[in-house]
């Protein structure tokens, strides 16, 4: 597999590892052993499930063991303070789905890859960095690093690129190209999620 089309599938993996919590709040627990699992979960889905059990399965995952709230408040920037409360549970809502059905229809297949975890740093901020490689069956490991924080993950840096702030400046992109207003993003990602 070319190098880009295997960062695409970690991306995806790695992304779909982290988007979103709209489940209960998650007991404390390991990030080291939250981040273990979360990739296991989603290597066994990519494994075993198809079509739109994988999509649901994904969308579980993101609602799990993500930070979606956080994260969306990240990615929205200032747009998040200057929209409403409908905006933005609109907005939660259809870049959860839509992440979910992109990442599924992405996986294709399992091509071999594991995950290894290594190094756990505690920040000052509360948040914790577990570094990790994504081994792939042919090619070079691609480096993950995972921000944890209150038991949730709250992005993902592929290769040192940060999910949260590709999002933000897509984001920011797409509304300042559509009229400056959060409405236009909210109803392309709804666009985006609703089944075809």
């Amino acid at each position: 597999m070319p190098l880009l089309a295997s960062r695409r599938v970690v991306f995806g993996l790695a992304a779909a590892v982290a988007v979103s919590s709209f489940a209960l709040p998650a007991l404390a627990q390991d990030p080291a052993k939250l981040v273990e699992e979360t990739a296991a979960q989603v290597i066994d889905i990519v494994k075993t499930k198809t079509g739109a059990a994988r999509q649901a399965a994904v969308l579980q995952v993101l609602q799990t063991k993500f930070d979606l709230p956080y994260m969306g408040r990240s990615a929205l920037g200032t747009h998040w303070n200057q929209a409403t409360e409908e905006q933005r549970t609109r907005f939660l809502a259809a870049v959860a789905t839509a992440e979910a059905r992109a990442y599924s229809e992405r996986f294709g297949q399992y091509a071999g890859q594991t995950l290894t975890v290594g190094k756990v740093a505690n920040r000052a901020n509360g948040v914790t960095v577990v570094d990790s490689r994504l081994n792939q069956s042919t090619g070079q490991p691609i480096k993950l690093e995972w921000e944890v924080r209150d038991g949730k993950i709250t992005d993902v840096k592929v290769e040192g690129v940060s999910m949260v702030m590709t999002r933000r400046s897509d984001f920011n992109s797409y509304i300042q190209n559509n009229g400056g207003k959060v409405d236009a993003l909210i109803a392309e990602m709804e666009k985006r999620a609703a089944t075809q």
